[in-house]
C-alpha cells in the first residue's frame, strides 16, 4: 500500500462514506465528507449524498418566510404594479407604432403625437421602477430577518443538545453549518426568492398579454418550453447530488483546518507538517472536484436555456413575419409579441438559473436542520425536585454504564460521599474516572443502578437545579473572550467584585492577575491564548471557587501547574472544599493522600477503596502506583 493509499485510508475511517466514493485518478475528487477531523465517521450516517428531502426542507424555509407577512404583502403589491407597469408601457408600443409611426392607411407618422406616447410610457416605467425598488428592499429585509431567526433556532436548539452530541460531532463541521450553509440560504432568501417571485409573476401577465396580441404566435413560443423545463430538470438532478457533496465536503476541510490550527504546535513538535498537507490535500481536491462538478452543472443552465431562447425567437419572428405577409397582421403587433417572447423566456431563463443556487441552499439547509431535528435532553419531569439548596450527600448505587450499549465502561458501581468530604478516584487511563464524574451533573444518562444527592435520585432532579449546585474543573482549561474578572465571574453571574478577587486568591491567581496589564480588567484573547497553560488552569479553578455549588469535582485540576503552584493551591482547595463535597480525579498521588477515601478503578470496577494509610497497608495495586512499582498507563 503507498503513503497516499494509506492516507486516504485513514481519512475513511475519520470521515466515513464520502471518501469511499473518491477516485484515485489524478485530478480527480479526493477524499472529503461529512464530519471534521477527529469525527472518525461520526457524521456519516447524518450527510446525505443528495438532497432526499426537498420538499420538505423548502416547506420549512418557506415557514420562516412566511412570518413575515404584512412585508410580503406589501412586496406582492409593489411586484404586482412592477409587472404591470413593465408590460403595460411594452403594450403601448403596439399603438404607438400603428397610430404615430407607421400608420397603416399609409399616412405620414405624428412626431408631437410620437412625444407625448413617449413620455406616457416613460411615466409608467417610472411607477414600475419605484415599485421595484420598494419590492426588492421588502424582501431583502424578509431575507435577513429569516435568517437571523434560523441562526438564533440553531443556536438556541444547540444549547438544548446534551454533550453526547458534541463529543461526537468535529466543531468544524458544526461552524460550517453556522456559517457556509446558513450563508447558502441567505443567498436564496435575499436574491433568489426576489428573481423567483418576481419571474413568476412576469410568466403569466407576459402569456396573458402575449394569448391576447396573437394566440397562433403564443402556441409557437410555448412549444419551446417543455422543452427548457426538461433540460433544466435534467441538469438539476446532476447539480443538486454534488451541491449535497460540495456542503459536506466543505464541512470536512473546516474541521481539518480548525484542527490543524489548534493543534499546530502537535504538528510541529512531530514533524508532522507534510503528512498534515498531504491530507489536506486529499480534503482540497474532493471539495474542488465537487465544486467543478456542481458548478459545470449548474454553469451549463445557462447556455442551454440561452439556446433554447434564440431558438425561440427566431421561430416566432419567422412565423410572425410570415402572418404579417399572409394574413395581414400589423406591425406593431408584432413588435409587441417580440418582446413579448423575449420578456417571456427571460424569467424561464431565471427560474432554470437559480436552480444552482436553490439546490445549494437546500443542501445546506438539510444539514442546518439535521441539527436542529437532533433530540435535545429529555425534558425533566413536570415534578421534578428543585430544592433552593442541596446539601451534597451522594450516593452511588450499582451502577453501571457506556457510552454505546455493548461496551460498559462502569461495571456495579457504589460508592458515597458526605457534605465536607474529599473522594478520590485513581486509575490507569480509560478505567472510567471521568465517566463518574460525567454522570453526576446528568451530562449522561444512567443504564443501570442509579445515583441520589440527598437521597432523592438525579433522575428525578431539575437539569438547572442540579448543575447549579455542581461545579467542575476540568484538566482540559476552557476561558472565554472577555477580560479575567468576567471569567472567573462565570461562575456565579452575581458574584461581586470582592467575591471575584477572594476566589482569585482561594485559587493562588490573585498574585499574577495582580501583575497583568490591567489587573482584573485585562482583556482575554481567544481561550486565553495570551497566558500560560497553569495560569488558565489558576483561572479555571477560581471560576470554581466563586460558584456556591455544595459539588464540587476536580477532574486533574492541577496538572497543568507547577509542584510550588500546586502546593499553594492545595493549600487553597482545602478552604474551599470544608464545607464541599470534592470528587478528585488524580494521576499525582500525592495530592490526593488527604482524602476521606481512595477509589482505585480497573476496567471499570472499583478494586480498592480506603484511606492512603489503609490502602498502603492493603499493598495491592495503589501500594504498586504509590511506590512506583506500578505506573498509571
Amino acid at each position: 500500500m503507498t503513503r497516499e493509499e494509506r492516507l486516504r485510508e485513514s481519512l475513511k475511517r475519520r470521515y466515513g462514506k464520502m471518501v469511499a466514493a473518491a477516485s484515485k485518478g489524478p485530478g480527480g475528487p479526493g477524499p472529503g465528507g461529512p464530519g471534521g477531523p477527529g469525527g472518525r465517521g461520526r457524521m456519516a450516517a447524518q450527510q446525505k449524498v443528495k438532497p432526499k428531502q426537498t420538499g420538505e426542507t423548502i416547506k420549512r424555509i418557506m415557514a420562516y418566510v412566511l412570518d413575515e407577512k404584512p412585508r410580503l404583502i406589501v412586496a406582492v403589491i409593489c411586484a404586482f404594479l412592477n409587472i404591470a407597469s413593465q408590460l403595460g408601457a411594452s403594450y403601448m408600443l403596439r399603438p404607438i407604432i400603428n397610430t404615430y409611426i407607421a400608420p397603416a392607411d399609409g399616412s405620414p407618422g405624428d412626431p408631437r403625437g410620437l412625444a407625448g406616447a413617449l413620455m406616457f410610457m416613460l411615466l409608467v416605467y417610472a411607477i414600475g421602477i419605484v415599485g421595484t425598488y420598494v419590492q426588492a428592499k421588502l424582501l431583502l429585509t424578509v431575507g435577513q430577518n429569516c435568517l437571523k431567526r434560523m441562526r438564533e433556532d440553531l443556536f438556541n436548539h444547540m444549547q438544548t443538545l446534551p454533550v453526547k452530541f458534541y463529543d461526537t460531532n468535529p466543531r468544524g463541521d458544526l461552524m460550517s453549518r453556522f456559517t457556509n450553509d446558513i450563508d447558502n440560504i441567505g443567498n436564496m432568501l435575499s436574491s433568489t426568492l426576489i428573481s423567483l417571485f418576481t419571474a413568476a409573476l412576469t410568466i403569466v401577465g407576459t402569456l396573458s398579454l402575449m394569448i391576447y396580441t396573437s394566440p397562433i404566435l403564443t402556441v409557437v413560443t410555448v412549444a419551446v418550453v417543455p422543452f427548457m423545463l426538461f433540460a433544466a430538470r435534467k441538469i438539476a438532478e446532476f447539480s443538486a447530488k454534488y451541491f449535497a457533496k460540495q456542503q459536506s465536503s466543505l464541512g470536512a476541510i473546516n474541521g481539518y483546518i480548525e484542527e490543524a490550527v489548534t493543534g499546530q504546535k502537535v504538528i510541529k513538535v512531530f514533524n508532522h507538517e507534510q503528512t498534515a498537507m498531504d491530507e489536506f490535500n486529499i480534503l482540497n481536491d474532493e471539495l474542488r472536484a465537487n465544486q467543478m462538478k456542481a458548478q459545470f452543472f449548474g454553469g451549463l443552465m445557462g447556455p442551454v436555456m440561452n439556446f433554447s431562447t434564440q431558438i425561440n425567437y427566431t421561430l416566432t419572428a419567422v412565423v410572425g413575419g410570415t402572418l404579417c405577409i399572409l394574413r395581414g397582421f400589423d406591425i406593431g403587433g408584432l413588435t409587441v409579441f417580440l418582446n413579448y417572447s423575449r420578456q417571456f423566456n427571460r424569467p424561464v431563463n431565471e427560474i432554470s438559473m437559480t436552480i444552482t443556487s436553490v439546490f445549494s441552499a437546500i443542501a445546506g439547509a438539510e444539514r442546518v436542520f439535521a441539527v436542529m431535528d437532533t433530540p435535545s435532553e429529555p425534558a425533566d419531569d413536570e415534578d421534578a425536585y428543585a430544592p433552593e439548596r442541596i446539601k451534597g450527600d451522594i450516593v452511588v448505587e450499582n451502577v453501571s454504564f457506556g457510552y454505546t450499549p455493548e461496551k460498559l465502561i462502569l461495571k456495579n458501581i457504589s460508592a458515597y460521599a458526605h457534605p465536607g468530604q474529599k473522594i478520590a478516584f485513581v486509575g490507569s487511563t480509560g478505567a472510567g474516572k471521568t465517566t463518574v464524574m460525567n454522570l453526576l451533573p446528568r451530562f449522561y444518562d444512567i443504564g443501570e443502578g442509579k445515583i441520589t444527592i440527598d437521597g432523592v435520585d438525579i433522575r428525578h432532579y431539575n437539569r438547572e437545579v442540579l448543575r447549579n449546585n455542581v461545579t467542575m474543573v476540568l484538566q482540559e482549561s476552557h476561558l472565554f473572550s472577555g477580560t479575567i474578572m468576567e471569567n472567573i465571574r462565570y461562575g456565579r453571574l452575581d458574584a461581586t467584585d470582592e467575591e471575584v478577587i477572594s476566589a482569585a486568591k482561594i485559587a493562588s491567581a490573585d498574585s499574577f492577575i495582580k501583575h497583568m496589564p490591567h489587573g482584573y480588567h485585562t482583556v482575554i484573547d481567544a481561550d486565553g491564548s495570551n497566558l500560560s497553560q497553569g495560569q488558565r488552569q489558576l483561572l479555571n479553578i477560581a471560576r470554581a471557587a466563586v460558584s456556591k455549588a455544595p459539588i464540587l469535582i476536580l477532574d486533574e485540576a492541577t496538572s497543568s501547574v507547577d509542584t510550588r503552584t500546586e502546593q499553594l493551591i492545595q493549600q487553597g482547595m482545602a478552604r474551599l472544599m470544608s464545607d464541599r463535597t470534592t470528587f478528585v480525579i488524580a494521576h499525582r498521588l500525592s495530592t490526593v493522600r488527604d482524602a476521606n477515601a481512595i477509589m482505585v478503578l480497573e476496567h471499570g470496577v472499583i478494586i480498592e477503596r480506603g484511606t492512603h494509610e489503609q490502602l498502603l497497608e492493603m499493598k495491592g495495586r495503589y501500594y504498586e502506583l504509590y511506590t512506583g512499582k506500578a505506573e498509571l498507563d
